[in-house]
């Protein structure tokens, strides 16, 4: 432990540890809550990597609609794996501390990784726009060389800001109290956490938090805007169900996605609605990478027959 300075000349003893929560001390639901957790790992991985590998090995696959699943797919499981080990090894050992760079570096890939699949998703949008409403020239535009600059650019980008993000954070003191009121580290507990005067970082989050996830969805949004307006002026309803099957799965994991991304940021973070939080946190943190390949797998018939092809 050292002396730290803080405020007006008041010394404070920096932490070097989190107590994170997580569900709160429920003994007679842990083993339950390891055994749902250990299958959705699992289940997840298996999924997600199975996505991946079908994309690779099955020529039919090899679109760009398909690239992009299975970069959305290689995150997944990279998603998941910030959040259910940690989480995993708390439940089965009961040990619920983290360090503070173990914590900051937790939440660094986390939020990389989340603001990595807001712009893939809306990469994915773009995608479904050409191929709805220009699909004569589709071919031309969506071509190699932008699906892979739209790619490179969502996880480059992602990792930029997030990276830029957490060294401002590691900047902050921590001084206490050190307990964490959810399953993983995230930004709003380390600032409320803080001794630092957070008044300097407060226009950092407006600005990062609109290039990382309103401008993301702004896009997907406008997309889906465009889309829509053109399958409703198709005179067909057969027409119409085809243009609208193509976009159906992208649309269904959008919705979960950011939906329940919204809900968390916008309920208040006290009393019963703290509960609330942590639950539509494990929507977003767990499900989501769980539902993903699900959706696409179940409800898409060229992954289908690829996958009975294998």
């Amino acid at each position: 432990m050292q002396l730290m300075e803080k405020g007006e000349g008041k010394n404070e003893t920096a932490i070097m540890e989190f107590i994170l929560l997580g569900f709160g001390d429920l003994p007679e639901l842990q083993t339950l809550l390891v055994l749902i957790f250990l299958v959705i790992y699992i289940a997840t991985m298996a999924g997600n990597i199975l996505i991946v590998a079908l994309v690779v090995a099955d020529q039919h696959l090899h679109t760009p609609m398909y690239f992009f699943l299975g970069n959305l797919s290689c995150l997944e499981t990279c998603y998941s794996s910030t959040v259910l080990p940690r989480l995993l090894a708390s439940l089965l050992t009961g040990d619920r501390t983290i360090s503070v760079p173990g914590c900051i570096t937790q939440f660094h890939f986390f939020g990389s990784l989340a603001t990595t699949e807001c712009s893939l998703l809306a990469a994915m949008s773009y995608d479904r726009y050409l191929a709805i409403c220009k699909p004569l020239h589709y071919g031309t535009l969506m071509n190699v060389q932008l699906c892979l600059q739209l790619a490179a650019g969502s996880w480059i980008s992602g990792f930029l800001i997030c990276t830029i993000f957490t060294c401002v954070t590691s900047q902050l003191i921590f001084c206490g109290p050190n307990e964490i009121d959810h399953f993983f580290c995230d930004f709003t507990s380390l600032i409320q956490l803080s001794c630092s005067d957070a008044s300097q970082i407060t226009p950092l989050i407006y600005i990062f938090s609109f290039l990382d996830a309103v401008c993301p969805f702004l896009l997907t949004l406008a997309s889906y805007i465009c889309i829509i307006a053109t399958i409703l002026g198709i005179p067909s309803t057969t027409g119409r169900q085809k243009a609208f099957s193509t976009c159906s799965s992208h649309l269904i994991v959008v919705a979960l996605f950011y939906g329940t991304i919204m809900i968390v940021y916008m309920l208040p973070k006290s009393g019963t609605w703290r509960v609330l939080n942590k639950v539509f946190s494990v929507c977003y943190t767990v499900l989501t990478p769980l539902a993903n390949p699900l959706i696409y797998s179940l409800r898409n018939r060229e992954v289908k027959e690829a996958l009975r092809n294998t």
